[in-house]
This record gives C-alpha cells, sequence and structure tokens, in this order.
C-alpha cells in the first residue's frame, strides 16, 4: 500500500526545497508549443555548431572507450590545460591546481555553498540576483541571506556599506558576497571597472570572500562593450578572494553541463572532495567535447555570431517595445547577455501579470522571483536570447494585451549610457 504521508520523512532543509520559477516557465513553454516564451535563459538552439560538434564525437568515439569511462573528479587533463589558456585570454592568471570542471557552474554553486556556508553565517546577494544562487545558497539553512540594491550602474556600494554595517550589528558579519558582474541575471547589468576595484576593497576590508559568476562576459555586443570591460574581478584579485565560476553553457551548448571555477589551491581541494559526493566527476564525454571545440576553434568561430544574433535580437526587443508599450512601460538596456529587465506601470504586479500573460499564450519570469526580500513585484524579466525576431515581435504584442491601460508613474525611463 503506497505511503500516504512521505511529508514525516523529510528533513529541514528538504521540507524548505522550492522549485525554480524559471524551471515552472519552462516547463510551462514545452507543454504549450503556442507559447512564446520570454522566460528561461536559453542560448539560440539554431546556433549550436552541429555539423562541429558531430565530426568531433565521430572522431572521439573511435578512439575506444576511454573517452566514456570515469575520468578524475577534477576534471579531464587537457581541459584543465586549455581552461588555463581560455583564463589568460580573460586577464586572469591561474594554475592547474586553482581550477576544477563542473557540472554547469550551477555545480560550483551549490560545492560553495555545501563547502563554506553554515547555518551561522549571512551571505549577501545582488537584489535581485540569479535564482539559482539563491536556491543553493538557501539550501545551506545560512542565518541571513541579504540583498544589496542595485542602482542605474550595478551593485550600489552605498548600499552595500548599510547592510554590512547592520549585518556586523547584528553579530553575523557576512562571508560571502555572491555577484554577476557581467550582464547581470537579471537585469542585464555590467559593473564598471572601478566598481569592481571597490568591491576588492570592500572584501579585504571585512574579511569576506566574493563569488563571481561569469556565464555572460563572452557575450558583449561590439561597439557597446569590450573585453576591457568585462574584465572579471578575478584578474585584479590578489588576496585569493574570489571564487570564479563560468560555463560553456551560454556559447558551446548547455547540454554538455561543463562548467568550471578558479579558487585558491587549497579551497579547490576541499570543493573536488565535496564533488565527489555529489556526481564523482563530470561527464568524460562531455568534457572532451568541450576540449576539441576549443582545440578546433569552433567557439572563436561561433562566439562571434552569438554576439551579432543577440545583439539583433535585443535591438527587435526594444524596437517593439518601443512600438507596443511606450509609456506603459520603462527598462534597462543590456549590453550584453540574455535579459532585458522592465519596470511595470503603477499599480500593475508582475504575478497577476504573468497570469493574463499566460491567457495570451506568453510567458516570462516574475521579478519578485530573484530578490530575496519578497519584493520587485513592479519587475518583470524578459529573455531575447532563444526567441526569433518574429516571435519577439509577437511575443511583445501579446505583453500588450495582457498590461492593463495604464501609465507610468513617471515619464519612462530607458538607460542606454555605454557601460564604462
Amino acid at each position: 500500500m503506497p505511503i500516504r504521508d512521505v511529508e514525516r520523512f523529510l528533513s529541514p532543509a528538504g521540507r524548505e526545497l522550492r522549485e525554480s520559477a524559471i524551471r515552472r516557465m519552462g516547463t510551462a513553454a514545452a507543454r504549450h508549443p503556442d507559447v512564446i516564451s520570454f522566460a528561461a535563459g536559453y542560448p539560440a538552439a539554431d546556433l549550436f555548431p552541429l555539423d562541429e560538434l558531430r565530426a568531433i564525437a565521430a572522431d572521439l568515439l573511435t578512439g575506444g572507450g576511454d573517452v566514456i569511462q570515469y575520468g578524475p573528479t577534477r576534471g579531464y587533463a587537457p581541459l584543465l590545460e586549455a581552461l588555463t589558456g581560455e583564463m589568460a585570454r580573460r586577464q586572469v592568471t591561474v594554475s592547474a591546481q586553482e581550477l576544477m570542471v563542473t557540472t554547469g557552474s550551477q555545480q560550483g554553486l551549490d560545492l560553495i555553498a555545501r563547502v563554506l556556508i553554515a547555518p551561522g553565517d549571512a551571505v549577501l546577494v545582488e537584489a535581485p540576483t540569479f535564482t539559482g544562487a539563491i536556491a543553493a545558497f538557501g539550501n545551506a539553512r545560512p542565518r541571513r541571506l541579504a540583498g544589496v540594491r542595485q542602482d542605474a550602474d550595478g551593485l550600489d556600494l552605498d548600499d552595500l556599506a548599510r547592510v554590512t554595517a547592520r549585518l556586523r550589528r547584528e553579530g553575523t558579519p557576512p562571508k560571502l558576497l555572491y555577484v554577476v558582474p557581467n550582464f547581470q541575471n537579471p537585469t542585464g547589468k555590467l559593473l564598471s571597472q572601478d566598481r569592481r576595484l571597490a568591491l576588492l576593497a570592500w572584501a579585504e576590508e571585512h574579511d569576506c570572500l566574493i563569488v563571481e559568476d561569469d556565464p555572460y562576459g563572452a557575450l558583449y555586443f561590439e561597439g557597446e562593450a569590450s573585453p576591457d570591460a568585462v574584465r572579471p574581478l578575478k584578474a585584479a584579485d590578489e588576496s585569493g578572494r574570489v571564487i570564479y565560476l563560468s560555463s560553456f553553457s551560454k556559447t558551446l551548448a548547455p547540454g554538455f553541463r561543463v562548467g568550471w571555477m578558479v579558487a585558491p589551491a587549497a579551497l579547490v581541494e576541499r570543493f573536488e572532495i565535496a564533488k565527489q559526493a555529489g556526481d564523482l566527476a563530470s561527464g568524460s564525454l562531455d568534457q572532451r567535447m568541450a576540449c576539441e571545440a576549443m582545440r578546433r576553434g569552433v567557439l572563436d568561430r561561433l562566439v562571434p555570431r552569438l554576439r551579432a544574433t543577440y545583439r539583433n535580437r535585443r535591438d527587435a526587443l526594444v524596437a517593439s517595445l518601443r512600438s507596443r508599450l511606450d509609456g506603459r512601460l520603462s527598462w534597462t538596456m543590456p549590453h550584453g547577455g540574455f535579459f532585458l529587465w522592465a519596470t511595470l506601470p503603477e499599480g500593475e504586479r508582475d504575478e497577476a501579470l504573468l497570469a493574463r500573460a499566460l491567457e495570451e499564450r506568453l510567458i516570462f519570469v516574475s521579478g519578485s522571483a530573484f530578490f530575496v526580500d519578497g519584493t520587485g513585484h513592479d519587475t518583470i524579466r524578459l529573455a531575447f536570447s532563444a526567441a526569433s525576431e518574429s516571435q519577439i515581435d509577437e511575443g511583445v504584442a501579446r505583453l500588450a494585451r495582457a498590461l492593463r491601460p495604464a501609465r507610468l508613474r513617471h515619464e519612462p525611463t530607458y538607460t542606454e549610457a555605454p557601460p564604462r
């Protein structure tokens, strides 16, 4: 006879697990093919280099069974070597001992949470921030998961000082700060290099670690951002306070689930032990596929196409918003990445709007899903990466029908100044 009450078997952490809002919206889109999705931040499937990947896979699979055998927990050695070169291109000098391959950068967040966060700790995140980080850090059950506001240029340093001082007064000084400096998820903002240096100084002053998540840094839009503008915090980290995460998910393909982390060697050793308990090792064939894609120049040829395509789709979204919703919606202009962050008219709420949008066969992610304090109900995130330009225009038309006939509380503002 089936167990009727499984809840009694759950741990306290198991009872608090919450479904990802982004995953929930992705499931809704999969069930209804006529739905247009501005929800999940998926890369454009039509740009996957399928012919080159087929050739790589065929060559690898003729080489014997080792390519699908268990591999080292820390990662496939030639891939680690290639990643030291990739990090050098990002102006970060790193040794193999400071690198570890992860099963997507999400696993890196989970490892950080499990290895570094204790129930009595305080963790800082941007407000708003990536929902996957909220989930990973929340599962570690810190005493405080506190948000730091953003302004037009990204993380607000004045608010960071205020939140830090408040936590210290409460007896829980922050242990970690999680940031996405390059085309932040969900806002699309690019943190200036001056602010990055200020964050490193803050970390030194308060004896704190910084987790830098960089899935979008390669996807800057030419003429609006540059390799220097997306230079990682890790590049200026002289004391090992920055744990750096990145991934092939937004460039090569997300299905490989290959990411990597850079941290002091002593920390990588602890992360490696924790990873052994999670998956023993990331997929051997996936790692070799990514390594060969780098070695054969597939990524070097692909990334410029990605930048051009995503810039065109961003432009299509903005043009359609201006045509159909000017005066009813305001937004921040992204200069790279996958997302546009929009503010709703006065009196409109994200979840009510989403319910009406679903009736119009449109989905996006409610802004409140990205906040740790229950706020953000006057915002939404629109992902422009996976939809075609015609789908984008039709999606905005559906959004316009779903929005109530209200005007903004102020004149619409569009943050379009080039990043510094």
